[in-house]
């Protein structure tokens, strides 16, 4: 509890500092609550199909192109308590080739995910990714295709996720929380006019994205190295005004390896609420 309460006071403490520093033209950022029905992360289900909250702060460091983000994700329902996480990252953005058809915009994260429910960094886990998108790339304008290259380990080398034991039924196994996640991403903004009378134009956001995992299970679980899963997704945001914006979207899931989720193909809804400052 004691490390829930200093995360909930770090998080309002960003927020409190991006919104002053945000009133003198020095940062810049935005806050972010969403709802989700199914919180499906790389293919697994997170909370056993059962609903999720997710709040997030996300800080722009004066316009240098690093950021700091803090982000909560948590069920809805009892019984996942333990599973209550926490991301915390650093990051790098630019691009590359700025006046090419070939312009590379990228991001360069560093992620902590933690579990405060669990002492010792017992689940705690690290990653270094970079996310590489070509929005010029196609002639078709609004396509944008990206790739993104994952590498997560265990924080501490004798964590039960670094023990390769299974958190279900406390037996050894030989999956492993270390190895890579590639992800390819194609989303293409459509747009429709005259579907919200209010706005002019207006676009649908429409997502597909393939995954490859590399063996890599967060829980310690048996994860096979293959093409885990697709996803496809619809959604469109909308002005709320004052810089605010609703987001609602629409997701399915092909699975395609059962370690990551046996229960199948899934669908769920999103629900977003932002603030850019």
């Amino acid at each position: 509890m004691k490390r829930r309460a200093v995360f909930l006071a770090s998080v309002i403490l960003l927020s409190a500092v991006g919104l002053v520093r945000a009133q003198q033209g020095e940062l810049h950022g935005l806050i972010d609550v969403t709802f989700q029905s199914r919180y499906i992360w790389r293919g697994f289900d997170m909370y056993g199909d059962k609903s999720a909250i997710q709040s997030a702060v996300d800080l722009d460091l004066f316009g240098t192109g690093f950021g700091i983000s803090a982000m909560m994700h948590r069920a809805n329902s009892s019984g996942y308590e333990d599973f209550e996480r926490w991301d915390y990252t650093a990051y790098y953005y630019n691009r590359l080739f700025r006046d090419e058809p070939y312009v590379t915009t990228y991001r360069i994260s560093w992620v902590y995910y933690n579990f405060p429910e669990w002492r010792h960094d017992e689940l705690g886990l690290q990653e270094m990714n970079g996310i590489f998108s070509w929005p010029k790339i196609f002639s078709i304008k609004g396509l944008v295709p990206t790739y993104v290259a994952a590498k997560m380990w265990p924080s501490s080398s004798d964590s039960l996720v670094s023990r390769k034991r299974d958190l279900t039924t406390g037996a050894r196994s030989s999956g492993t929380a270390s190895g890579w996640f590639h992800i390819l991403m194609l989303d293409y903004g459509l747009p429709i006019k005259g579907l919200v009378p209010e706005i002019p134009e207006h676009k649908l956001n429409l997502h597909a994205e393939l995954v490859y995992n590399d063996g890599v299970g967060p829980y310690g679980q048996n994860v096979d190295q293959d093409w885990s899963n697709a996803v496809f997704g619809i959604s469109t945001d909308i002005d709320l005004g004052k810089d605010f914006t609703f987001t609602p979207a629409l997701y399915h899931q092909i699975a395609m390896e059962e370690m990551v989720n046996p229960d199948g193909d899934e669908t769920w809804v999103s629900l977003s609420v932002k603030y850019k400052f």
